[in-house]
């Protein structure tokens, strides 16, 4: 196989996709679980470089103040409190661009490999304002407002980066741009990873103590992240990306993740007692900081940190947010290790205070409680497996009339078909409905795909990632961004017809409640069914069964 090649699945794509469900879902799980997505080597080496270039960019915005980004100097200025400002300004700068998390193959972008600027330059395209239908403000597709507020936050993130010490009229605008874009469009304050870059960009704005602030920032990020794993999904979660990461590829590995390879996908013994030891890992880092006493150096904390981390990265997840783990490893040493001396409780003024505890402790609260009304970014749920997701059925028949979306990408197999024959491009997108399957919450398919179309050889099988790519330039596992909302917004612009068009929207499962809430929708005529499954009865299923009911 070449540095270009995918791994091919295990059977013909171009059959497989006449297959009914539970023969085709079969399939292509028993490929995820020895294959991953089968992305070519070449994409882990581009992955790499990124990772390369976000650094270097982050060393030649630092050498814009004096004593900063000689890298002769490198031990001496690294973790000074400018170079991390510099550091917290520029990863937004980056994500906000597109070039971070939702960037590349691993998340469905070939050519172009980002969306992010490419779409929120571009007027005519699709958003998602907060307040649908508002004057002004309420348009669901870009205006130059749009364009033009976005064009600002870029320019005043420059301004910032270049600036030899950006202080209070640099850090302001950006405040004040993020939420006034979120507004605008939700995507735009999501794709700039607000609840981690933003907060703390207020903090360097407002606080007394900023670094005060940016602690509480980096220890919601950990301990919540944490408790969204407290749950019966996170297994998976193991066994999907260890089935799937770039320095796991040892069938017999692979194999160790699932009870009984092929019979029994569900995840193994192993795979349940890594999701506790991560689990306990990621709420141990923020406990090891705090309990470190003030003034002292927290060895044990950052050598937690580095091996979450470390584990994180190097299973490449899809969505990648491989630079984002950077930068939050890079705070651990800027902040606790570098101002070991600062208390949590030095942040002031009050309203600011107030601020950051309503961002870092009331919004993830509430979003654990009520996961239908809060971003899994927001709520601060990383990678827990625990997310609204949603497949959408487009009859093969309708697929042409996508076109008629003003969008920055092409057709997801118009952008392979410049690498890959057919076959190949419908195995390696065929792959993602694998990935869907594999977690707890895609054992409800079996049963409501059957519920939203008679035949599913009709159809193209799209997961909901890969039409928020298509339609909003930016996608990030966020499945409140491809559901009703922006299903009203494509079926505004292209006038599809009763069954053309069937989506199934599965909903985040709140921490007190033991079920998972669904929805069956038709683009023309709306709701079709909803419900909610016991978390008990898909735990009992394969990810392919449509034997029981829902």
């Amino acid at each position: 196989m070449g540095l270009l090649d995918p791994a091919p699945p295990p059977y013909d794509p171009l059959e497989w996709v006449e297959l009914p469900f539970e023969a085709r879902g079969r399939q292509v799980c028993e490929a995820w679980a020895l294959q991953g997505y089968g992305a070519p080597r070449a994409v882990y080496v581009a992955y790499a470089l990124k990772m390369v270039g976000y650094v270097a960019a982050w060393v030649f915005f630092c050498r814009f103040t004096p004593g900063l980004g000689e890298l002769g100097t490198v031990s001496q200025w690294w973790l000074h409190p400018v170079a991390f400002q510099k550091a917290i300004v520029f990863s937004l700068f980056f994500e906000v661009l597109g070039l971070g998390c939702g960037s590349g193959p691993l998340t469905g972008r070939y050519l172009p490999p980002l969306g992010g600027a490419l779409s929120f330059l571009r007027p005519g395209a699709t958003k998602l304002p907060f307040f649908p239908g508002a004057p002004l403000i309420g348009a669901d597709r870009r205006t130059l407002l749009d364009v033009a507020l976005y064009a600002a936050l870029l320019g005043a993130l420059l301004r910032a980066l270049v600036a030899p010490t950006p202080g209070f009229e640099h850090f302001l605008p950006i405040a004040v741009l993020v939420p006034v874009l979120g507004v605008l469009d939700k995507t735009v304050f999501l794709a700039a990873r607000a609840e981690h870059y933003w907060v703390t960009v207020v903090c360097f704005t407002f606080a007394t103590e900023w670094i005060a602030g940016a602690m509480a920032v980096q220890l919601a990020l950990w301990f919540f992240a944490g408790v969204s794993k407290l749950n019966h999904h996170f297994p998976s979660v193991v066994g999907v990306m260890t089935s799937n990461g770039p320095l796991t590829r040892a069938d017999w590995l692979r194999k160790l993740m699932y009870r009984r390879f092929p019979e029994d996908l569900r995840p193994s013994t192993l795979a349940r007692v890594l999701g506790h030891a991560g689990t306990a890992l990621e709420l141990a880092v923020p406990l090891a900081f705090l309990v470190t006493p003030l003034g002292a150096q927290p060895l044990v904390a950052v050598g937690l940190m580095l091996v979450l981390h470390t584990y994180i990265t190097s299973n490449v997840p899809m969505g990648v947010p491989l630079e984002w783990n950077l930068a939050v490893v890079y705070g651990g040493f800027a902040l606790f290790w570098a101002h070991p001396e600062v208390s949590l409780l030095s942040l002031g003024p009050p309203w600011v205070a107030a601020f950051v505890v309503t961002m870092t402790l009331v919004v993830p609260i509430v979003g654990n409680l009520r996961p239908d009304l809060v971003s899994f970014l927001l709520a601060m749920r990383y990678y827990a497996g625990n997310w609204a997701c949603s497949v959408w059925l487009i009859r093969k028949d309708a697929v042409k009339k996508l076109e008629r979306l003003n969008t920055s990408s092409p057709w997801i197999y118009d952008q392979l078909a410049r690498f890959y024959d057919r076959r190949t491009a419908v195995g390696m997108v065929g792959k993602v409905m694998g990935f869907r399957l594999m977690h707890l919450h895609g054992r409800l398919l079996p049963h409501l795909v059957p519920r939203a179309v008679e035949r599913l050889q009709d159809y193209e099988w799209l997961d909901g990632e890969l039409i928020a790519g298509l339609a909003l330039g930016w996608n990030f596992g966020e499945g409140h961004l491809h559901q009703e909302q922006l299903l009203a917004s494509l079926q505004r612009q292209c006038g599809f017809e009763e069954g053309e068009v069937r989506c199934v929207f599965i909903e985040s499962q709140p921490i007190h409640v033991q079920a998972l809430a669904w929805r069956v929708v038709d683009a023309k005529t709306g709701p079709l069914e909803r419900g909610a499954t016991p978390i008990s009865t898909l735990l009992a299923q394969q990810a392919w069964s449509t034997a029981a009911g829902a």
